[in-house]
């Protein structure tokens, strides 16, 4: 097949990797994917560029992999091209692109979440506060790249970020504090077809041990010893397949990647909120446990047969994920720092670029927050711990910095529900 997938971050360099053996695609890509595809430099939220790039490749398949893209509609243009896309329509990527909409289709699929009360001027927000608490959760209701929530037990802090989202021009969602490890689970979803990935779980803040400011994930782990017997099929069971089933209740059924991130308490799942499309850095640790072909089963979701693929099959052990971000990153990230030790084409040791660029002397130098991901697998989590920790420490970025605990808990054995 040839394939075109849009975007340019560590999760299109993981799909890209999983694809290997077709004609590949990227745009606009980064300077780590020269060795597995073609780039091409156009906005993938800019759809006429996008069906003009398609118009010219003429892809069998079209991947959209950021949820920009998927929220101003380009799935919706490559479709009244005649192109097959893996990512929802617009109306259907509301799903992630407004919170307030993905808790009316909860509550009337009659799926458990969080209460919620959206404020949309700043008169509200201080007496909206006082209905929650002492742990508040204060989320940006429009895209944020993973870092618009912000979940403090700091009245005055979640008052600040309220008043800063609602002065940018977004409503606020205050939302009660759900309890419990969190759970990401992602579907592909054809209509009310539902086939579940392996579950995952992501670290969000910035710092070693939950601490520091919510970022767009600093590392993930897969599978998850330490969920319950037939989690998976519950949360399929209880939220994915209901949603989807009202999304199509209301005209606007999903093709895609649902992403069900959620928060296991002692009453079960409860989602904590919806993605559209693959999550980062979720999607490194997941792809690469994948034995089935990647490419058959996004294809079969976009052409509307998701129903006739075989069961996905899944390699035996254990997959990790660590983040190198840039200086500053989250608050203020620097960039144009040389990078050592991640030339393209070291897919096969588990380096996939994220934020890169080529300098003018043509040394790959960082461009983005997130620089880098390193994955691993092993038999044992701990052996993939290890061995990306390994990795890691073979690459030189000035003033970077990584998470190094990422799945210690799990190992640990200090995750209970």
């Amino acid at each position: 097949m040839r394939i075109l997938v849009l975007g340019s971050g560590a999760r299109e360099h993981a799909l890209l990797n999983a694809m290997q053996g077709h004609q590949l695609h990227v745009a606009p890509g980064n300077a780590g994917m020269t060795a597995l595809a073609d780039l091409h430099s156009i906005d993938p939220a800019d759809a006429d560029a996008v069906v003009t790039l398609a118009k010219e490749l003429n892809p069998d398949l079209v991947v959209i992999g950021p949820e920009v893209p998927l929220v101003e509609g380009v799935a919706d243009a490559l479709r009244a091209a005649d192109y097959p896309v893996f990512g929802p329509g617009r109306e259907a990527a509301r799903i992630e692109g407004s919170k307030a909409f993905a808790k009316d289709v909860m509550a009337a699929a009659g799926v458990r979440t969080a209460q919620a009360q959206a404020v949309h001027t700043v008169a509200e927000l201080d007496s909206a506060l006082d209905n929650f608490g002492p742990n508040y959760v204060v989320k940006d209701d429009g895209l944020a790249a993973g870092k618009g929530v912000v979940v403090t037990d700091d009245r005055a802090a979640a008052f600040e970020h309220g008043r800063e989202v609602i002065e940018s021009g977004n409503p606020v969602l205050l939302e009660s504090f759900l309890d419990g490890p969190e759970v990401s689970l992602f579907c592909l979803v054809d209509g009310t077809t539902v086939v579940p990935l392996l579950p995952a779980q992501d670290h969000k803040r910035v710092g070693e041990g939950d601490t520091g400011p919510n970022t767009g994930g600093m590392g993930a782990y897969t599978p998850l010893e330490w969920l319950p017997e037939g989690a998976t099929q519950q949360i399929v069971d209880e939220v994915c397949i209901p949603v989807a089933r009202e999304m199509a209740r209301r005209g606007c059924p999903f093709s895609g990647l649902l992403y069900a991130g959620l928060a296991w308490g002692a009453e079960g799942p409860a989602v904590v909120e919806f993605n559209c499309r693959f999550g980062d850095p979720e999607t490194q640790a997941v792809l690469a446990l994948l034995e089935s072909p990647l490419a058959d089963a996004l294809y079969a979701t976009a052409t509307g047969s998701l129903d006739q693929l075989p069961p996905l099959q899944w390699r035996d052990g254990y997959a990790l994920t660590v983040v190198l971000a840039a200086h500053g990153y989250p608050a203020s990230t620097r960039t144009g720092d040389p990078i050592g030790g991640a030339e393209p084409g070291r897919e096969a040791d588990g380096i996939l670029h994220a934020g890169t660029a080529r300098n003018d002397e043509g040394d790959v130098v960082s461009a983005g927050g997130r620089v880098l991901n390193v994955v691993a697998t092993g038999q044992t989590l701990e052996q993939a711990r290890e061995r990306a920790y390994e990795t890691l420490d073979t690459i030189s970025l000035p003033g970077s910095h990584a998470r190094r605990d990422i799945a210690l808990p799990a190992v640990e054995g200090r995750i209970t529900i």
